[in-house]
């Protein structure tokens, strides 16, 4: 199989998709261990209430402090091109709250789905540019959520519909793709028995 236009032959590109607690923020976390080098970890979480603030509490804590973290909830191809100078292995943790971020922001709701998928398209579009011009690996942690229920309102269907479209596009860029269900990885590229 050709690797895609841009990627360099020494650096992976990893997305790692998963449900939720499926073990795939782990997972990543053990492949940028193995990789070894600078790591800069790319955070998108933001503690707006005391639940995910016990999250994001927990997370750092199950980091190597030796590895710089970077929290940003938009705008992360910007601020990963300003801070990765000695960067050897870069974590984005995670695209979901990324996509949800974007919907949310500064207190607006994006409810047309025009506009919210040229927000999305304009993010990930430069997080792909990022990815191919940076000297380091990449590791994109995403929820994989179009498995369950249709969401009950607008604002859900778009952002599980745009999130699919962005994990597509990061996942045909990337070099490597792993789907993580109950804590065990499956590499679904590459793979020999997917026509892609």
């Amino acid at each position: 199989m050709s690797r895609p236009e841009g990627i360099s032959l020494t650096r992976k590109h990893i997305l790692v998709l998963g449900g939720a607690r499926s073990g795939k923020s782990q997972f990543a976390q053990n492949l940028a261990r193995e990789l070894g080098g600078q790591v800069l970890f790319v955070a998108t979480g933001e503690a707006k209430d005391e639940e995910m603030e016990q999250r994001i509490t927990q997370h750092r804590r199950n980091r190597p402090s030796s590895w710089r973290t970077l929290e940003t909830p938009i705008g992360v191809a910007e601020r990963i091109a300003q801070e990765a100078s000695d960067a050897e292995v870069i974590i984005l943790d995670c695209l979901a709250l990324l996509i949800s971020n974007l919907l949310l922001y500064e207190g607006d709701r994006v409810t047309d789905y025009c506009i919210a998928e040229e927000k999305m398209l304009a993010e990930v579009k430069k997080l792909i540019d990022c990815t191919n011009k940076l000297d380091a690996h990449f590791i994109i942690v995403s929820n994989e959520v179009g498995l369950g229920l249709v969401p009950p309102n607008k604002l859900g269907r778009i952002y599980r519909d745009l999130l699919g479209r962005a994990n597509q596009l990061l996942a045909k860029n990337a070099t490597e793709v792993y789907l993580l269900v109950a804590g065990l990885p499956l590499r679904i590229k590459p793979a020999t028995n997917l026509l892609l």
